[in-house]
């Protein structure tokens, strides 16, 4: 980890198609596919990232652009660049109505174990019935859904229990007699909720390492950040927190602002209406976000201007009290090595990140 006055940094990965904007404008078609993704994880690792973080879908969201329709399943995904890459830690991100939790016990000690304690989890209980619906299942409410996600993490921290107790656990969807799952990681592995919805909150306060958030402003951060952990240190824990910036940078503020605007312009407002009343419906946790931003960044907040102005609102985000971003990025390829070459330098003239 990096240190406590640092901005760690990672990149929300485009295992999916159309990422990161619901547009037809300067998107690389593809971005999605696993050679692309091993050498921007490569890239990112040698800028000194520390994370990589994936989305995880089963359908995408109709119109012209079927946005996230194609995709990478995250865990087979996250042991491939596992292997590629040497220190960065990567996310598997998972839905909690379709997996048994003993099968992503066994699926994470095994990234553990062959990447050295560097793989984490992301939990997502589940929201968008248009994908669910193919499957024949029907989602719970929204508090009923955290509830099963809670019991989901409780047996995975008791499966990966270094103390080795065999686990039983009773609830309304799991029944665990005498667990044992081996091998268990040498060390917990990070687990990350994504929400900010109060059942979501409540939840990753009690449960989780990581809250993965977004915000419809800098100003709204702190609100959100303070929340959270304060959640957490009223039951003893920490929580840290990330959230997921679109940096969009150019050699003027207008010239980022022509770019978003040439984004905006050529949305593709079918899917984002899809993705934004999916949401809304499962969980409200989107309400301040209009369509267009949702277009224009997939509900990551966008980052404008030049090199200088981008590297100013990172340290707001920081001095707001976020731990890390994940960054998303028009050209993923392009625009890390520009990031590494405009942007980092001055984050670390500027002590954001560490040098």
């Amino acid at each position: 980890m990096t240190g406590k006055n640092s901005l760690s940094l990672g990149v929300f990965m485009p295992n999916c198609s159309n990422m990161p904007s619901i547009s037809t404008h300067g998107v690389v078609a593809d971005q999605w596919q696993y050679p692309n993704n091993e050498r921007i994880a490569l890239l990112a690792e040698s800028l000194g990232f520390d994370y990589l973080f994936p989305v995880s879908r089963w359908r995408g969201f109709g119109g012209e652009t079927n946005y996230l329709g194609t995709s990478l399943e995250t865990t087979t995904w996250a042991a491939a660049l596992l292997r590629a890459t040497e220190r960065i830690k990567i996310f598997s991100t998972v839905h909690v109505p379709l997996f048994h939790p003993m099968v992503i016990a066994k699926i994470g000690a095994t990234l553990a174990h062959i990447s050295h304690d560097r793989w984490g989890l992301n939990v997502v209980s589940g929201w968008s019935q248009r994908e669910f619906e193919m499957m024949g299942l029907e989602l719970d409410d929204h508090g009923r859904r955290y509830e099963r996600t809670s019991a989901f993490v409780e047996i995975l921290r008791g499966l990966w229990n270094t103390a080795g107790e065999p686990l039983n656990h009773r609830s309304d969807w799991y029944s665990i007699n005498n667990g044992v799952s081996l091998p268990r990681p040498d060390k917990m592995p990070e687990i990350a909720n994504a929400g900010i919805s109060p059942d979501a909150q409540a939840m990753t306060a009690r449960l989780c390492d990581w809250s993965f958030m977004s915000g419809a402003s800098i100003e709204a951060l702190p609100r959100l950040v303070d929340g959270i952990k304060s959640q957490a240190q009223s039951q003893g824990r920490q929580v840290r927190t990330a959230i997921f910036p679109f940096l969009l940078w150019g050699d003027s503020e207008a010239a980022a602002q022509e770019e978003l605007q040439q984004i905006i312009a050529h949305k593709d407002g079918e899917a984002a209406r899809n993705w934004l009343d999916g949401i809304s419906a499962g969980s409200g946790s989107f309400d301040e976000f209009t369509e267009n931003m949702i277009a224009a960044s997939g509900g990551g907040l966008p980052l404008l201007g030049t090199a200088e102005m981008v590297a100013e609102q990172l340290r707001a985000i920081h001095e707001s009290g976020v731990d890390a971003v994940m960054v998303t990025l028009q050209d993923y390829e392009r625009d890390l090595r520009r990031f590494g070459a405009e942007v980092l330098p001055i984050l670390r003239r500027m002590g954001v990140v560490r040098a």
